[in-house]
Parts: C-alpha cells; structure tokens; sequence
C-alpha cells in the first residue's frame, strides 16, 4: 500500500514561517510521499518561495510539487521553481518523476494546468487569437501530462499519479459559484487523466470545492485545497500496482 500525503493553496509567506513544520514533520509516521499541489505562495516572490523551502526541507519523505497561478504573479516562477529544487523539492511541469518506495515504482506526472472549462460548457480554439492562446495553452499542459504519464508507464511505473493544480473535473469544483468554473479547470486535464492510465489525480485552486470526484474513465480525482480538506495535509491509499 503506498500512502499519498497531499496538499495545496497553502500560500505561505513571510509571516508563515514553522506554520507548517511541526506537521510535516510527522509525514515518516503516515506516508510515502507528499505532494504539493500549487498556490505555495501567495504572490510568487523568491522570499514567498523560500519560506515554502524551509517548511518542506529535509523532510522523511519525497516532496513533489508544481506550482499554482499565485506562483506565477510575479513573473519569477522559475526563480521560484530554483528554491524549491534547491530544498529538494522535485518540481514538475510537463514532465514526470518516478520513485522507488517500498519496493513500489511510483509515477508523478504534473503541470500546473489551465482554464477552459468542462463539457458542454468549455472554450475552443476559435474565433480572437486571445482566445485560441487560452485554450491552445491548456491543450499544452494536458499534453504534457498524458506524454509525462505514458512514459512513466513504459518506464515500469506500478503505480501513476496525475498532480495539478487546476481542476480536471467538474466534480470537485462543487460549492465555487458555476460561472468561474472555466478558470478552475479543464476537461482536457481529465481526458490526458484517463488517456494517460493513472490510478489517482490531485489538484488544488478550488478554495470552495469538494474534496472528491471522478474523471470519466473512472480515475479518483482529489481536491487537496488545505480551505478544502482543512489540515496541514490529507492522505490516500493507493494499492501497490493499482
């Protein structure tokens, strides 16, 4: 069994330093792994970043993250994406990583994601170029997800993990007013999800969200928002070779 510790949108900054500490802290005695699902800042600065650096540093497991849209704000994402590798943090965007636990070889394919919206209610590369930029760019995260997957498969993965930080279902986004559904997620993230052969996606950005959904093709789908599962962290089971 490995045991997935999740969370996102835990905006930390300044003021937030050894909020989190004592808790993670305590990851060796209940999982495997922790994931962090984006929004780790609160305005993407490199002091922001490494104030998340210093809570998740030498911790007892893995930490694997990708970064949310308040980790973008400033423009310095890849300063920021540089702290947090600096820490240890493997941070993911189009690309995968696979662990070792437990004998276990676990696959992590992540992207931030992007907007767009979900069946029967989504944009489409049409119409202003404003508009098929949007979409041509959420198409480019779902991509890079389902490759990332596909090759963590090949690579021998036992088990595969999808972690974002947009939405790939409706599902999870119930309790956030409908009209700001598109740019709480996408239905291309869920069908690089499916394509893809996980056994488990993560995300965050959904502050008024539920805690569970489901793709389509039956994937468990998890919104890790710490305003959603209201602890330092939650944790899934996940069968070895699910």
């Amino acid at each position: 069994m490995i045991r997935v510790a999740a969370v996102g949108d835990i905006h930390l900054g300044p003021g937030s330093r050894g909020l989190l500490r004592p808790a993670f802290e305590t990851l060796g005695d209940c999982a495997d792994v922790l994931l962090l699902a984006g929004d780790l800042t609160r305005h993407g600065t490199v002091e922001e970043a490494r104030v998340v650096a210093g809570e998740v540093a030498d911790l007892p497991v893995p930490v694997v993250a990708v970064l949310g849209n308040h980790d973008y704000q400033s423009d310095l994402e890849k300063d920021v994406t540089a702290v947090l590798a600096d820490s240890g943090v493997t941070v993911l965007e189009g690309s995968g990583t696979q662990l070792s636990i437990n004998g276990v070889r676990v696959g992590i394919a992540g992207t931030k994601g992007f907007g767009g919206g979900f069946a029967g209610r989504s944009g489409s590369e049409f119409g202003e170029p404003e508009m098929k930029a949007f979409i041509r760019r959420t198409r480019s995260c779902a991509d890079g997800l389902r490759r990332s997957l596909e090759e963590l498969a090949e690579a021998g993965s036992d088990v595969l993990i999808a972690l974002t930080h947009f939405s790939p279902v409706p599902d999870t986004l119930a309790g956030e007013p409908p009209e700001i559904f598109p740019f709480l997620g996408s239905y291309l993230l869920a069908e690089a999800v499916d394509a893809g052969g996980a056994d488990l996606a993560v995300h965050g950005h959904a502050h008024r969200g539920t805690e569970h959904g489901m793709t389509a093709g039956g994937v468990r789908v998890r919104n890790v928002a710490q305003p959603v599962i209201d602890h330092a962290f939650a944790v899934y089971h996940l069968p070895a070779g699910a």
